[in-house]
């Protein structure tokens, strides 16, 4: 509801002026309550009648009315502040049903907009003309049994599972172990050398890996000391003059 009251103290719509007054902004006694009722009374004279705003306005009023009485009669001070507003889940509920009856309102409203709209429409009334014949074609013109038997058979048949072959796929085989015996026979002769360095010459990646596994493999087994000076930085391999005989055997149980 949006209608407006005017008081010395307030002005602005009737449902701010409770909702003031009952968070204690306001004191009811500051409003005087008969300008207001003798407004909106004089609002309706002559108006058609909203029974929803009505229905609010008395709401409101009512309550207005027993807050301010409560005020004025005596021994209201010695009253709980709690007990004050026994009475508003009472008026909750109805402010919740004349909630609900305005959504049904503007239900009924949609409803008679579609009949509305829907009277403007005029359906046909009659079939399909006299004499109008539709023959569908005959999909089975022309099919002998025999082709009918043939492509029950070809439906039913199995088909064999597709095959990708790869016997044309060559596949480089590089093994840790082969490295680890060629790095064996290398580094002795390069000294200190980065592992950049050591696979530049190399093209594929599978290769730069193995290549660093058995650097791996080699520094597990003591004959070359692995170092990074800084983060991200090249890594640096030291072959160990020191270094115990290598055990190819290990090697392999490694790889597998």
């Amino acid at each position: 509801m949006t209608y407006v009251v005017t008081t010395p103290s307030f002005s602005g719509p009737v449902e701010l002026l409770l909702q003031l007054i009952g968070r204690h902004e306001m004191d009811v006694l500051d409003v005087p309550l008969a300008p207001i009722i003798d407004e909106f009374v004089s609002r309706l004279t002559g108006n058609p009648v909203n029974v929803e705003e009505l229905s609010e306005f008395v709401l409101i009023a009512a309550i207005l009315l027993e807050m301010k009485s409560r005020r004025l009669l005596p021994g209201t001070d010695e009253t709980e502040p709690d007990e004050e507003y026994l009475g508003w889940e009472e008026r909750d509920v109805l402010l919740a049903r004349l909630l609900e009856l305005r959504t049904y309102a503007a239900l009924a409203d949609a409803l008679e907009s579609l009949f509305e709209r829907a009277s403007r429409a005029h359906p046909r009334l009659r079939g399909v003309d006299d004499g109008f014949v539709v023959d569908p074609p005959d999909l089975l013109a022309g099919v002998s049994v025999a082709q009918l038997a043939a492509a029950y058979l070809r439906g039913i048949e199995e088909h064999p599972v597709p095959v990708v072959r790869l016997h044309h796929v060559t596949v480089d085989a590089v093994t840790v172990a082969e490295t680890v015996a060629a790095l064996t026979l290398r580094l002795p002769s390069l000294g200190r050398v980065t592992f950049r360095q050591l696979t530049d010459a190399l093209e594929t990646r599978i290769e730069v890996i193995v290549h660093f596994l058995a650097l791996l493999e080699l520094c597990k087994l003591g004959h070359v000391e692995l170092g990074q000076g800084a983060t991200f930085g090249d890594v640096v391999v030291d072959w160990r003059d020191d270094a115990p005989r290598l055990e190819v055997d290990r090697v392999d149980r490694y790889e597998g």
